[in-house]
């Protein structure tokens, strides 16, 4: 099992920033890909961005590119998403994931991960 804790969330103006952090405890979290997805009301779960366990390689979803970083310290069991340059339509509940074991592919599709943390709130005012 790997708890997972999202903290860092909040309310920013526009084109303002956040920095997410996802704190994992319980089975090794450097053996796993981590990904971050984000959930606005009345939508699909999607993905935002993604990690190896390594960090070697990293993945954005096309809304997100240049704008969003996903990074991790494996000594601290933490992963981080950087936002900048918020908009409007990045507001919604980010969730940080786990899974995929060892594995050298990036994953975008939230079945492909095995624990979740319970969100936090990112609201971006206009």
């Amino acid at each position: 099992q790997v708890q997972l804790v999202e903290s860092g969330g909040g309310l920013v103006q526009a084109g303002g920033s956040l920095r997410l952090s996802c704190v994992a405890s319980g089975r090794t979290f450097s053996m796993y890909g981590m990904g971050w997805f984000r959930q606005a009301p009345g939508k699909e779960r999607e993905f935002v961005a993604a990690i190896t366990w390594s960090g070697g390689r990293t993945e954005y979803a096309d809304p997100v590119k240049g704008r969003f970083t996903i990074s991790r310290t494996n000594a601290k069991n933490t992963l981080y998403l950087q936002m900048n340059s918020l908009k409007p339509e990045d507001a919604a509940v980010y969730y940080c994931a786990a899974g995929n074991p060892w594995s050298a592919t990036v994953y975008r599709t939230p079945n492909a991960y095995d624990y979740w943390g319970q969100g936090t709130q990112v609201t971006v005012s206009s």
